[in-house]
């Protein structure tokens, strides 16, 4: 089995026309395995959120290539319609904020998408509870939101992401909000996922101090995609 979860090649992305003519991205070419932590910098305006959204089959690169692990997904166009799709069974999302639904319990939160996608009931739930379990708040699948404490409220949108067994976690500031220990102890649980759980993850960060916990470190420089 490919230990590839993402490879790009000669991406590029710009917006605008004549005066208004921006290029963000240029000529791309990398890959990811299964069980990386990436972190992804650069500053701000340089690119991060549109290369984490072309990586998630949101934004739609201007042309290049696109594997989500063996699947070719983007060549100078999607090959599906159902974007959707590929987003729904092979990749999960984190941001800086949780947006779980405050008026849906935590259980609920996390079996609304399997259930979405056709997984039943008790399948969804057994999973979620899995889930709850690895991140030491099983006893928290009752409560709502607003209940739980900002890092509880993250470890369950992480536990969201994992719910439908993704191959790519594409994390966008997950810290930002967080204070030093709370961001450290994100940052290891997000490594800890990785090994584990055999995804790639790719994570926006402005804090230099999160870098130590990862793998490699991917830059935007003069529009280039560049590794340490």
């Amino acid at each position: 089995m490919s230990k590839q979860a993402i490879k790009v090649e000669h991406l590029h992305k710009s917006f605008g026309k004549g005066d208004t003519f921006v290029d963000i991205i240029q000529d791309a070419s990398f890959s990811i395995d299964k069980g990386e932590l990436v972190a992804l910098v650069a500053p701000s305006g340089a690119g991060k959120t549109t290369l984490l959204m072309m990586l998630g089959c949101v934004d739609k690169p201007n042309s290049g290539t696109i594997y989500i692990g063996d699947e070719k997904v983007y060549d100078n166009k999607w090959l599906t319609k159902e974007t959707r799709k590929i987003r729904r069974e092979k990749i999960g999302f984190i941001f800086q904020a949780h947006y779980l639904i405050p008026f849906l319990n935590i259980i609920d939160n996390l079996t609304l998408l399997p259930q979405s996608n056709g997984t039943k009931e008790k399948v969804s739930k057994k999973k979620a509870r899995e889930l709850l379990a690895y991140f030491d708040i099983a006893d928290k699948e009752k409560a709502m939101p607003s209940q739980l404490s900002g890092g509880q409220n993250q470890r369950v949108a992480i536990a969201r992401a994992l719910v439908n067994n993704p191959q790519i976690i594409l994390a966008d500031e997950p810290t930002a909000a967080l204070d030093m220990q709370r961001s450290v102890a994100v940052v290891k649980m997000l490594k800890k996922i990785a090994i584990e759980q055999g995804v790639a993850i790719v994570m926006v960060t402005h804090d230099d101090r999160m870098l130590q916990y990862c793998d490699r470190v991917m830059k935007i420089e003069d529009k280039k995609v560049v590794f340490d």
